[in-house]
């Protein structure tokens, strides 16, 4: 009785071993799973961008009356800074001070989405799309 068990308990052990664990397996998806061999379908993506503008673009918000800006996303406050703030190159995604939106992109890789800038009165600067992509930081320059 006790060779069967063993013989038993063996041959589990075997088949578990030679199971392929399931698990994201994209290396661009936020619960990327390295021990998994087998995709389960369960990927979740996030990307991320930031939005600045220059000079010239910082010069010309102050000369027309703006003190400060307010970024929408998808219709919601994602920022705001003072109009003469300006940055002289991209900033890198999270810098101190930087308008960055991060996006849950679901199960997919890409997705675009509305923005807004719009000064202290309401007036609508810069409008159109943000296209974010799975584990990457893109750089937006609003240029005037």
């Amino acid at each position: 009785m006790k060779i069967k068990t063993v013989l038993i308990f063996a041959i589990s052990l075997t088949a578990l071993s030679s199971c392929k664990k399931e698990g994201c397996i994209d290396a661009d998806a936020t619960n990327y799973n390295a021990d998994a061999k087998k995709d389960d379908g369960t990927c979740s993506y996030e990307g991320n961008v930031v939005i600045w503008y220059g000079e010239t673009a910082a010069n010309a918000l102050v000369a027309d009356g703006a003190t400060s800006l307010t970024y929408y996303v998808d219709g919601a406050i994602v920022g705001s800074s003072a109009a003469n703030i300006y940055w002289t190159g991209a900033p890198d995604c999270g810098a101190n001070a930087s308008i960055t939106v991060t996006e849950d992109l679901g199960g997919v890789k890409t997705q675009s989405i509305q923005y807004s800038v719009k000064d202290q009165t309401g007036f609508e600067y810069w409008t159109g799309n943000l296209n974010f992509n799975a584990n990457e930081c893109k750089a937006v320059e609003l240029t005037w």
